[in-house]
């Protein structure tokens, strides 16, 4: 067997593993919340008796199941890919493609922020008394309750679409880049920074030559933490609004008509697109740090 086959199957074993696992604790979870709804509106409606066979198969395949098995939310997500065009409200890639918009412009904005406070706060000690217990007050607010008001206020001044959706995005995005950030700014050790002292170089020359590389191991884990979190304001700012498209709206439409099936196969379509995005930046962290001769 080659190194390469042997480390996949060392990295990927464990994965299935968990799958597996994680796909019969869904199975089993299903049949038990489905149990009771599928005695009471199809067996006990039938002539005659029926087994523990005969739950099973009506537990799992229930029109209206209160937990759907995962065959019927993969059935489902394949039938809105297959059967309707991309640009239609019915295909979940059409609503992917709306949050991911979202996503990805707070992500920017959440991450410029981020940075720009990072270098603010380092740079200063009087930023960083001020600004860092606010930044991390900040969070203690929960997006639920912050997200109507925002939306509210941008509302207001004429900010419409992408524009509210992605400033909640970046409300969740900026924190975990400007705390990693203030640490790895502060990494270099007191050596280096009395070297660059003695090459007489600037503030600004020391924060591009010393700080921003010793910062890159600290950035990229911090970037992907804040595109999911970004992700998530992305949904989050969809519901108060009752957007007609997105993720987010299509979890609430799923809602409204109690339609478990829908919800569950948006979440899993936000799942997918979350390892996407996170894949990504760890694809640009892996790609950076090659280029600047690390592994």
């Amino acid at each position: 067997m080659s190194k390469s086959r042997a480390t996949l199957m060392h990295q990927g074993l464990p994965i299935a593993v968990v799958a597996g696992a994680l796909m019969l604790i869904w199975y089993v979870a299903a049949w038990v919340l489905n149990a009771q709804g599928a005695i009471e509106r199809v067996l006990n409606n039938r002539d005659g008796g029926w087994g523990w066979q005969d739950l099973l198969v009506v537990t799992m395949g229930m029109e209206r199941p209160m937990m759907p098995t995962p065959h019927q939310v993969a059935m489902d997500l394949w039938e809105s890919l297959v059967d309707w065009p991309l640009d239609s409200p019915r295909n979940l890639l059409f609503h992917t493609f709306i949050t991911a918009q979202s996503t990805l412009a707070g992500f920017v904005m959440g991450t410029a922020l981020g940075l720009v406070l990072a270098v603010l706060i380092v740079h200063s000690r009087t930023l960083d008394r001020a600004l860092l217990p606010w930044i991390v007050a900040s969070q203690t607010v929960p997006v639920l309750a912050i997200a109507p008001i925002v939306l509210i206020i941008l509302g207001s001044l004429g900010f419409s679409g992408i524009a509210p959706k992605a400033t909640i995005a970046m409300y969740l995005c900026f924190f975990p880049v400007t705390v990693a950030m203030v640490q790895g700014l502060r990494s270099p050790q007191v050596i280096e920074t009395e070297m660059m002292h003695t090459y007489a170089a600037s503030k600004w020359q020391s924060l591009w030559w010393l700080r921003l590389p010793a910062a890159l191991p600290f950035l990229f884990p911090a970037l992907r933490v804040g595109v999911a979190a970004g992700l998530v304001g992305a949904m989050v700012a969809e519901l108060p609004t009752g957007a007609e498209a997105g993720l987010g709206a299509r979890l609430l439409t799923g809602s409204y008509y109690g339609n478990t099936v829908q919800i569950w196969s948006a979440l899993v379509m936000s799942a997918l697109l979350g390892l996407t995005l996170t894949g990504a930046v760890a694809l640009v962290e892996r790609m950076v740090l090659r280029s600047r001769g690390g592994r």
